[in-house]
């Protein structure tokens, strides 16, 4: 085995998945974050592998998973791979005695995901979903303005999150494998894809669960075998209601990425907030007409601060913000919402892993 990390206050990260996100924001962040190192990158396609920082030598680039989990100096794994290999990849990184962060969602059905909490649980490693909009700045300050007060008791939250899909989707030229569009290999489609995170902020953001959830699905743009938009209503445990519509058929130039909580004091307008980069807008019109604009720090990226707070999970007893008992939760509100008008979920917690 390789000789132990120099640096032994930094977590050593590795990566198995070399798509877009994990080069263009989870890599970058883990090169970025100061308790944090990168140790190796994994990908079974060579193309993907040779395209991530292909100027920059890392210790460990292999297109073999057990190569890399056999690191003496590896801490935790980014797995940012297709949601059907989740469950046996997360299970694998457990068993080698490997912290978790896992992209969301955390896989196909709720039970994948139970699995893969399990594997992690039984081998004592810290496991969380990388639900990196969590930890962008102006989220954060929605957050601030419904626990303080500023906006009276909340209504409603609305959120419009979508994009343009096409069958032959690719982000960057390198890959062609639009695995998204895959029932097999996705799970379903926009749904699930992006359901997850208007799901997960708002339970952030209100700062209680979402207990009551239904969904209605569509293929009207696009032919392929999942569906290409959604609309979902769902409630919260002390009676606000979420309106929240995805897509993958909502062009690119068209405003595509609101996130607007409204309470009897004042509503707050978030712009171009959600998505995978820093910045945006957030403006806060109260109940007597003014509108103000919110600041919140625009240059730091929703990925640098999930690894910062994971790997500080993984070297301090500071648990991470979220136990994966919150992530099933999320996984349960997803398999409901389109088994039966208004389905109802129960909330229970358990002990972080």
């Amino acid at each position: 085995m390789d000789a132990p990390a120099q640096n032994v206050d930094t977590v050593g990260w590795g990566v198995i998945g070399c798509g877009w996100v994990a080069r263009d924001f989870g890599i970058p962040a883990i090169q970025n974050a100061s308790n944090s190192r990168l140790v190796g990158l994994c990908d079974r396609d060579g193309d993907a592998l040779a395209a991530t920082l292909p100027d920059t030598s890392v210790p460990c680039r292999t297109q073999r998973t057990g190569e890399l989990l056999r690191r003496d100096d590896l801490d935790a794994v980014y797995v940012a791979t297709p949601n059907d290999s989740h469950a046996e990849l997360v299970s694998a990184c457990a068993e080698a005695g490997k912290h978790v962060l896992c992209e969301k969602p955390m896989a196909r059905t709720t039970p994948e995901a139970e699995s893969l909490v399990d594997a992690c649980r039984t081998a004592g490693v810290r496991y969380a979903t990388a639900f990196d909009q969590r930890f962008h700045p102006a989220h954060r300050r929605l957050q601030d303005l419904v626990a303080d007060g500023t906006l009276g008791t909340v209504t409603t939250v609305r959120i419009h999150y979508a994009c343009w899909t096409p069958a032959d989707w690719t982000p960057d030229g390198i890959s062609l494998d639009n695995w998204r569009v895959d029932p097999d290999r996705a799970g379903g489609g926009a749904f699930i894809d992006l359901a997850p995170h208007g799901l997960d902020l708002t339970q952030m953001i209100l700062g209680e669960p979402l207990t009551s959830v239904s969904a209605l699905l569509q293929g009207q743009v696009f032919d392929y075998p999942v569906d290409d938009g959604a609309a979902l209503i769902a409630r919260s445990e002390s009676g606000t209601l979420l309106s929240q519509s995805v897509a993958y058929n909502c062009p690119d130039v068209f405003p595509r990425r609101r996130l607007e909580v409204i309470g009897t004091e004042g509503r707050a307008l978030a712009v171009n907030t959600m998505g995978q980069d820093e910045g945006g807008e957030v403006t806060l019109t109260r109940s007597d007409g003014t509108e103000t604009a919110i600041d919140f720090d625009k240059d730091r990226s929703p990925f640098l601060g999930q690894v910062d707070a994971f790997a500080r999970s993984v070297r301090t007893v500071e648990p991470f913000p979220f136990s994966p008992a919150h992530d099933l939760h999320i996984m349960r509100l997803v398999d409901a919402a389109v088994e039966s008008p208004s389905t109802e979920v129960p909330v229970s917690p358990a002990p972080a892993a």
